[in-house]
């Protein structure tokens, strides 16, 4: 779906995104650190990140729209990497019809496996953070790597669907 809340019912076509943030922890339970650029890879995600490993929660990424809303609604203006989300994205929101999508930034390929689920640390960053993440996905998407690429913030990007199964992308 796009920011705007469009949703045409029409075949998906590219959705231009932009990268506003990007973050590790260096351990689980860790502060984030913010970058202003990073490697990510098949084999470690978001390179320095603890979660890194293989798997459906590769790279997690998040809205700044989707999470403006969840700070609205609590009243208060909180530092995006509260969330602990790998990436921050704008242009987009997303919801259950993003998986399987893509998310391209140069080379790199990012796939949605599912929805972020908001944990308990979200109400020790904020009283009312988990909850006010609950609803329409505001808490972001889980990601694995399908293609090597590097990342930079400002870096335009693209949401797009993944190809049809059996179909040919030519690039």
């Amino acid at each position: 779906m796009i920011a705007d809340g469009t949703n045409t019912g029409a075949p998906m076509t590219t959705t231009p995104i932009e990268l506003r943030g990007i973050a590790i922890r260096s351990r689980s339970g860790a502060p984030m650190a913010t970058m202003r650029s990073a490697p990510v890879t098949c084999p470690a995600g978001v390179q320095g990140d603890a979660r890194g490993r293989p798997g459906k929660r590769q790279v997690t990424v998040l809205s700044l729209e989707s999470w403006e809303a969840a700070c609205a609604e609590l009243g208060t203006l909180l530092p995006w990497t509260q969330r602990r989300a790998n990436l921050l994205v704008s242009g987009m929101v997303f919801g259950p019809e993003s998986v399987g999508q893509l998310l391209h930034f140069g080379s790199l390929t990012l796939e949605i496996t599912r929805e972020t689920d908001p944990c308990r640390r979200m109400d020790v960053a904020c009283q009312g953070l988990q909850a006010a993440l609950r609803p329409d996905w505001r808490g972001g998407v889980c990601c694995r790597v399908l293609s090597d690429g590097a990342l930079e913030v400002g870096q335009q990007g693209r949401f797009a669907p993944a190809p049809a199964q059996g179909t040919l992308q030519l690039t």
